[in-house]
């Protein structure tokens, strides 16, 4: 472990990579078994993170990058006029710490919204693998790019949606993402806030209410509390695609 991870309080790795079920999104296909191996020496600690508390904050020095194991985190940036402003939701299977590279120091937040666990992967040691496991290097540029192509995509619910527009991309991209993991794609619990939500899709917090609210009258979901239950994943479709024509 590298010396500066010293002070990370984690237990051991109980589960190596290439038994974990989140494998196929966080880590390249088609590895040899002395890859996979290899791996297994490279991320060697778990750290939990509680309900609320940072894995890392704007400022730190950029260490390692992190793994989602389990449960749901939020990134931030601080204004100058001191709010905060959301930049991503991150769950199960997805990548933190990105942030870091280029300046090395973080340059977000990084919050779990519920009792969350991550793999905590050093980065000088990933570039080291990566240098003799050509598929690692080829996934993490993937990795890197999916990450731009989503800030782009932000930038357009930013730039041109309308509020149910930028609601509803949010909703179907949530559903996407639960699908994937093998949940169901039409009912979740939201982890964030409403408040969130706003500030993630750039809306008030008496919008975002009101877009549920009018989803929800219009028959597009059914909504108690934080628990969404999509009825008509055609109708939210129908929304994004009128924006299109």
């Amino acid at each position: 472990m590298p010396a500066k991870l010293a002070h990370l309080s984690v237990p051991a790795l109980r589960e190596a990579c290439s038994q974990c079920n989140l494998r196929e999104l966080c880590l390249p296909v088609g590895l040899s078994e002395e890859e996979l191996g290899r791996l297994d020496e490279l991320v060697t600690i778990r750290r939990r993170i509680l309900r609320g508390q940072p894995l890392f904050r704007s400022g730190d020095p950029f260490e390692a990058i992190y793994a989602v194991k389990t449960g749901f985190f939020k990134t931030d940036v601080l204004l100058e006029d001191g709010r905060e402003q959301v930049t991503g939701f991150q769950m199960a299977g997805e990548i933190l710490g990105l942030d870091g590279i280029g300046s090395e120091k973080h340059s977000c937040n990084a919050i779990a919204l519920e009792d969350s666990e991550v793999c905590v992967i050093p980065f000088s040691d990933l570039e080291n693998y990566s240098r003799s496991i050509g598929a690692l290097q080829h996934h993490f540029h993937k990795v890197m790019s999916r990450e731009i192509v989503r800030d782009h995509g932000v930038m357009m619910l930013l730039g041109i949606m309308r509020a149910e527009e930028r609601l509803a991309a949010f909703l179907l991209n949530l559903s996407q993402r639960f699908t994937a993991r093998g949940y169901s794609p039409t009912e979740f619990n939201l982890r964030m806030t409403r408040n969130e939500i706003g500030s993630y899709l750039g809306l008030k917090l008496e919008t975002v209410s009101r877009a549920f609210s009018r989803f929800q009258e219009e028959g597009l979901i059914a909504v108690h509390q934080k628990h969404i239950r999509i009825l008509d994943v055609a109708g939210l479709k129908k929304l994004l695609s009128e924006r299109r024509t």
